[in-house]
């Protein structure tokens, strides 16, 4: 969200710098820009420039358009100082710069977008990188690391965005007015010198050419319809749950102006993710430019510590599904041995073509019921659905149960906490009904799936009380 907030606008880490500049645009090869189409047929644009001995991937908050980033020196300068060291791969979000503008707000949630990286790393060759979050950006990058920890170098988290409403426990956050007042500002001033006067304190309000660069580059990279839309993706986001259960190496950065401001969550994010260090960058300005000595020093030192630590994780954080079927004792002794043999053969068939349409790993099978793991939650979700679709065709009732948390291998097996929730949290359930945990409905917001309080319950082994949700059919 772009919003006029003292000296701390939205923006993207790549937008072009608040600094004014005479000079004319320095010669400089563009990178080329390709494309990589997503499974979903989203095409995303992206650039790779430098050849590091690290690969950087970049997820920017707001404002992208990896053509445009090239116009002004300021910007080409910082890309060039990133590149001096790692091989960047930037990527322009859904929505947003030369990537598609999907058609509804499912398809642009924060699990797409860890898809999309996934999917420009794939498409760049890259198999492990460091992944710089900045804003809103930090969002995509939290659930990437946590779920692709073995593709994850490490996690530097600019001026984090974990969630976006204001409340007693989280006064990093926006009001409704500020929302409100973001909104009519998109609609009627979107791309003007007008929009950029009000939205930013680092521009001379007389420094015409400065504002209407400014104007330009968010014209390249939205227009009013997709800011709008963005907006509200943006407004579901909360994955303050997942902060907790990160195990890769942390940097959280923020400048010493973002204080008590939007962007001064970063030292109690760093608090809650496990082994996370916070560094304040001095500076006045609330981007990171290429002349941050202090930014480069830290992301150096903290890259170097990484690639010297030969320790392999084995944790990840996933989501499991837990199915099975409603009275499968009595129905057996209803059919008898051999009919229900045919029965129960066609249920494994039916749910092991679901998984895989939905990308689970099936884990275990014990009779009537599966144990499967998703990369994604809103996967895993549909894919229980579409299981308790397929099963009333053959006449059975099924339940299952979603829980996103951490897991390990051990010895080849899947185990840990997280598996005895999601398997706790599927005993729950009633016939035909998938239930999840409140960490999976915090992930999914923005996919489209509604959900039911099923009040809080007892989970046998596990402390406290759960609060469940019922999936919405």
């Amino acid at each position: 969200m772009l919003v006029h907030l003292g000296s701390c606008p939205r923006l993207s880490p790549l937008a072009p710098p608040p600094a004014t500049c005479d000079d004319a645009v320095m010669p400089r090869r563009r990178p080329d820009t390709r494309y990589i189409k997503t499974e979903d047929d989203v095409h995303i644009g992206y650039q790779v420039v430098g050849d590091g001995p690290y690969d950087l991937v970049v997820s920017d908050g707001w404002l992208s358009n990896v053509d445009a980033n090239w116009d002004l020196p300021p910007l080409a300068d910082f890309l060039a100082k990133l590149a001096e060291r790692a091989r960047v791969i930037v990527f322009d979000r859904r929505g947003f710069g030369v990537s598609d503008r999907p058609s509804s707000l499912e398809s642009m949630s924060i699990e797409k977008g860890m898809d999309d990286m996934r999917a420009v790393m794939d498409a760049a060759g890259s198999e492990r990188a460091a992944v710089f979050g900045f804003e809103d950006g930090c969002a995509v990058s939290l659930l990437f690391a946590g779920s692709y920890p073995a593709r994850t170098l490490g996690l530097i988290l600019g001026a984090p965005v974990v969630s976006y409403w204001r409340t007693e426990d989280f006064p990093w956050g926006w009001t409704r007015a500020d929302a409100e007042e973001s909104d009519r500002r998109i609609a009627e001033q979107w791309g003007t010198v007008d929009f950029w006067r009000w939205n930013t304190s680092f521009i001379d309000p007389a420094d015409e050419e400065q504002l209407a660069a400014w104007a330009r580059y968010s014209r390249l990279c939205a227009s009013p319809q997709a800011a709008l839309a963005i907006e509200q993706v943006e407004r579901r986001i909360d994955v303050r749950s997942v902060l907790g259960q990160i195990l890769t190496p942390t940097l959280v950065v923020a400048k010493e102006v973002d204080r008590d401001k939007p962007g001064g969550a970063g030292p109690w994010v760093a608090e809650q993710i496990p082994g996370a260090r916070f560094v304040e960058i001095p500076g006045p300005e609330h981007l990171f430019l290429a002349d941050d000595a202090r930014f480069f020093e830290e992301l150096d030192r903290f890259v170097a510590g990484i690639r010297e630590e030969q320790a392999v994780l084995d944790r990840v954080l996933a989501t499991v599904l837990f199915t099975d079927i409603v009275d499968s004792t009595q129905r057996a002794v209803e059919l008898g041995d051999r009919a229900w043999r045919e029965l129960v053969q066609r249920h494994h068939a039916a749910v092991r073509s679901i998984l895989a349409r939905y990308r689970g790993t099936e884990v275990d099978t014990a009779g009537d019921g599966f144990f499967a793991t998703f990369d994604g939650p809103a996967r895993a979700v549909r894919a229980a659905q579409q299981i308790l679709g397929a099963m009333r065709t053959l006449g059975l009732e099924v339940r299952a149960g979603v829980h996103t948390g951490e897991v390990e291998t051990i010895d080849g097996k899947v185990g840990g906490m997280a598996v005895v929730i999601g398997a706790r949290v599927g005993a729950s359930a009633g016939p035909s009904d998938v239930l999840v945990s409140q960490t999976v409905k915090d992930l999914v917001a923005g996919s489209g799936l509604v959900f039911e309080d099923a009040g809080e319950h007892e989970l046998k082994g596990v402390p406290d009380r759960w609060r469940l949700y019922r999936v919405a059919t």
